[in-house]
Formats: structure tokens, C-alpha cells, sequence
């Protein structure tokens, strides 16, 4: 069965041994090298690094199966409104064209737009695989403990734990949420159509809101009973120490960053142009 919430998935494999500040500076380092970038080669390389990270993590294709669904729709989704929108992006961008065929009206299918669009796409399935990896293979506490050993206030890193923890809630909220509408009769399956789905999507969102507020208000109560942020430094349950593996990765991190910019910045612009004569 497909998993329709995302959260931690436990695994003995090597990227859920590592630090969760490593795993925290390989998604930051990625996600900025990857929107920064525009040359294809740099992409590649991230996508072939982030397909390999994620067979590392032993992570199956059917356990983020509905994930990876809306992925695939959204980017199909993205590339159509953006050539809708403005068809010769493409050429303009690499200052070249080559028509392929004409569709209708103003609608011409180029190369340069193709290969605008891909390297658009290939942002996105770069970006999928980091996110992934970071929330399916990162213990929320053990994150927490790892952020307050760099010294970052443990107010802010149990904030960011209770973030962890509060995404799969959410998620599982909106599904309950749903099958209580559907038992109503506001029908969101397969069969309704796709905008009348969206409309009865809307719904389910002021359920959820109020239920998130209700939870919020309960973990603040909680909190305070517990006296948190009473002292000035506490202990973590969970605790994991830095090794040569997290050291090693780090590096690898900050090389490949600096390393991707110097590629995607040589010559006059940020983009690869295979179309230049």
C-alpha cells in the first residue's frame, strides 16, 4: 500500500546514520545550488547525486508512491501553463530558434523552449529526492539534539522538531478529514471531475485549519506545564555525535557547492546555451 503521509521512516542504512545537521547542510546546499544554477551539467550531476542518496537510504519507490504521483502531475501541470504562457521563453533565453512544428496561432514548438522547460523540470525532480531523504530519514528529536549541539538555541531547534513531527499530522488530518466529506457525499475521487475536485478540496481546508489550531493550542498548554524554556540549556533524549562519515559528507557538500557555482558562472551569463555557434 502506498504511504500518503510523509514522515520518518526508520532504516539501517547509511544516510539515516548520519548527523542530522549533515543531512540538514546536504538538502540547504543542494536546494540553493539547484535554484541558483541553470546549467544542465551542474543539474545532472545533482540529479545522478540525489537518485544515489536515495537508493542509499533504501527508501522504496512505493512507500513515497503517492508523493511521487503528485510530483509527476505537478510538473506536467507546470510545463503546460508555462509554454501557454509565454511559448518563446526558450528562445529568448539562449538567443536562438529552431521551430520543430507549428500547433496554433502564435504556438510554435522550438528546441530552445524544450530545453528551457527540461532544465525547469529537472529543477523540481532534483529538489524531490532532497526533501524526501531529509523528513523520511531524520528522527525529529535526534535533528533537534543535532542543531542544538552547533549551537543553535534549543527553543528554535525544538521548534524545528515539532515542525518534523507536525508535518504527517497535518497530512493525516486532511485524509481523515477527506473520507469524513466523501461519507457526507462531497465527492473527491477519480471519477468527479478535476474542478469540481478543487472546489470540494476547499471544503476540507476550514476543518483543517480549525483542527490545527486545536493541536497548536494543546502542544502550547503542554509546553508550559513542562516548563519549557524555563532554563537556559537542557539534555536530549536522543543524541547523536558527529563521526568521519558526517565530516566527509560536509566537505563533500561544500565543495560541490562552490564548485557548482564556479561552472554555472563561467562565461557572461548562468545558463548552459547549447544552441551558441
Amino acid at each position: 500500500m502506498a504511504n500518503k503521509v510523509l514522515n520518518y521512516i526508520p532504516k539501517d542504512s547509511f544516510i539515516h546514520r548520519l548527523s542530522g545537521t549533515t543531512k540538514l547542510i546536504i538538502f540547504l546546499s543542494f536546494s540553493f545550488l539547484c535554484g541558483l544554477s541553470f546549467d544542465t551539467r551542474v543539474l545532472l550531476f545533482l540529479l545522478f547525486l540525489s537518485v544515489l542518496g536515495f537508493i542509499l537510504s533504501k527508501i522504496k519507490l512505493k512507500e513515497i508512491r503517492f508523493m511521487s504521483t503528485f510530483l509527476v502531475i505537478f510538473i506536467v501541470m507546470n510545463a503546460i501553463l508555462l509554454f501557454l504562457f509565454n511559448p518563446e521563453y526558450g528562445p529568448n533565453l539562449y538567443g536562438s530558434r529552431t521551430v520543430l512544428f507549428h500547433i496554433a496561432g502564435k504556438y510554435y514548438l522550438t528546441l530552445e523552449q524544450l530545453f528551457y522547460q527540461f532544465n525547469v523540470s529537472l529543477k523540481y525532480v532534483i529538489g524531490f529526492p532532497i526533501a524526501i531523504l531529509f523528513i523520511s530519514t531524520t528522527n525529529p528529536s535526534e535533528f533537534a539534539s543535532s542543531l542544538s549541539q552547533i549551537g543553535v538555541p534549543y527553543r528554535i531547534s525544538y521548534s524545528v522538531s515539532l515542525a518534523l513531527r507536525y508535518i504527517p499530522d497535518i497530512q493525516q488530518d486532511y485524509h481523515e478529514i477527506a473520507q469524513c466529506q466523501e461519507a457526507r457525499g462531497v465527492a473527491l475521487g477519480k471519477d468527479v471531475k478535476f474542478f469540481e475536485r478543487i472546489k470540494n478540496s476547499v471544503k476540507i481546508l476550514l476543518p483543517l485549519v480549525l483542527t490545527s489550531l486545536n493541536r497548536i493550542d494543546e502542544i502550547s498548554n503542554s509546553m508550559q506545564l513542562r516548563s519549557f524554556g524555563k532554563n537556559k540549556k537542557r539534555t536530549w533524549y536522543m543524541q547523536k555525535k558527529m563521526t568521519i562519515a558526517d565530516y566527509s559528507v560536509i566537505c563533500f557538500c561544500i565543495v560541490l557547492f562552490i564548485v557548482g557555482l564556479i561552472i554555472t558562472n563561467q562565461g557572461d551569463s548562468n545558463i548552459y546555451n547549447p544552441f551558441v555557434r
